[in-house]
């Protein structure tokens, strides 16, 4: 008597809750593997990150705990069946000999021979545990707002009335100037500190009334009322903030301010130390570093614009110049240009483009 093979069937299964005996389906998707063994390995924060299985056959898999993987389901028809039963199966199908008596089974008969495995002891000497369920890691959450503390806050003077009301003095004492009143116009019909567009503006403002006016007052006037703002990670608007702080950490610096600019310099590096993760952490400091010791001067979009003869594209390609050594000085320099370079290539740049 003859039996149809059972099917196999695999069911998902989450990778924390593999246990040793589980037939896992392996990533080829065509082989399939007993797990001998399973260890959980932990993130920084205690969180079960990676699951190591090891298998019978030899070799081990990592499985992040979080994933999905399939496992061989037990036949149905072998778990229906009774051990009285099973055993009368066998013998129903078990060839006899002439006596009458089963025969045993030839070599070409029998499949590969199976070898139990024995668990592998904990590497401590103690006795193998069974392998505890492990939790997936919570989902990753965005950063939290990083805003300036109170103490940090008392440093920077209080504005007097309305944003907008800042903007209307500083454009009223620069009657006469053409970029401070169309920036002005924009910003005084509402300033929205959630719009880029409108950050941006401030930020103009300011590097107009420092940097072309030379109206140190009310360009930081001006840059207070985004330099007090969190960082929200959002990049695009965090720019404009960014320009703002280290344009008058710069200014403060000129004026002997030196605990307000250290404040704003604070500010200006409040992102760098909000990353949760040390792997990331020390990823996005490099990648700080390195931006700091090649940073784009826009050096070559000037030389064309001189052999185009071309003053206003060049004053524009300056300004962007001056915008970054700005942020480097805020930053101590870099590995390749010292403080003492950057402040003379600073007040170059200030002077050709207020030439």
């Amino acid at each position: 008597m003859t039996h149809p093979t059972a099917s196999l069937n695999y069911s998902e299964r989450q990778a924390g809750s593999l246990q040793t005996g589980d037939l896992l389906l392996l990533p080829d998707a065509t082989r399939t593997a007993e797990i001998q063994r399973v260890d959980v390995d932990n993130d920084d924060f205690g969180s079960p990150a990676i699951v190591r299985a090891t298998l019978t056959g030899g070799g081990v898999l990592r499985i992040a705990a979080g994933s999905v993987v399939r496992v061989r389901d037990a036949p149905t028809e072998a778990a229906e069946l009774s051990p009285v039963d099973d055993a009368g199966r066998q013998d129903d199908d078990a060839p006899e000999t002439a006596s009458g008596e089963p025969a045993a089974p030839s070599p070409d008969d029998a499949g590969p021979e199976l070898q139990v495995v024995p668990p592998r002891p904990a590497e401590d000497g103690s006795p193998t545990s069974p392998s505890a369920v492990a939790v997936p890691p919570p989902p990753v959450v965005p950063p939290a707002v990083s805003g300036p503390s109170e103490a940090d806050l008392a440093l920077i003077p209080i504005a007097e009335g309305t944003p907008e009301s800042v903007v209307e003095a500083a454009a009223e004492a620069h009657p006469d100037a053409l970029g401070v009143l169309l920036l002005s116009d924009r910003l005084t019909k509402g300033i929205n500190t959630k719009s880029g567009s409108c950050l941006k503006d401030l930020s103009d403002l300011a590097h107009e009334l420092f940097v072309v006016l030379k109206d140190a007052d009310n360009a930081l006037a001006v840059a207070d009322l985004l330099n007090v703002l969190p960082f929200d990670g959002n990049p695009g608007r965090w720019a404009s903030v960014e320009a703002s702080l280290a344009l008058a950490s710069y200014i403060c610096r000129q004026r002997g301010e030196d605990e307000r600019a250290a404040v704003y310099e604070k500010f200006l590096r409040a992102p760098d130390a909000m990353e949760t993760d040390p792997f990331k952490s020390r990823i996005n400091a490099k990648v700080r570093q390195r931006s700091l010791n090649e940073p784009n001067l826009y050096d070559k979009e000037i030389f064309r614009a001189i052999d185009n003869s071309n003053p206003d594209a060049e004053r524009e390609w300056r300004l962007l110049r001056l915008e970054a050594l700005l942020f480097l000085r805020a930053h101590g320099g870099s590995q390749t240009i010292g403080g003492p370079e950057i402040e003379r290539r600073i007040s170059n740049e200030l002077e050709s483009v207020r030439g």
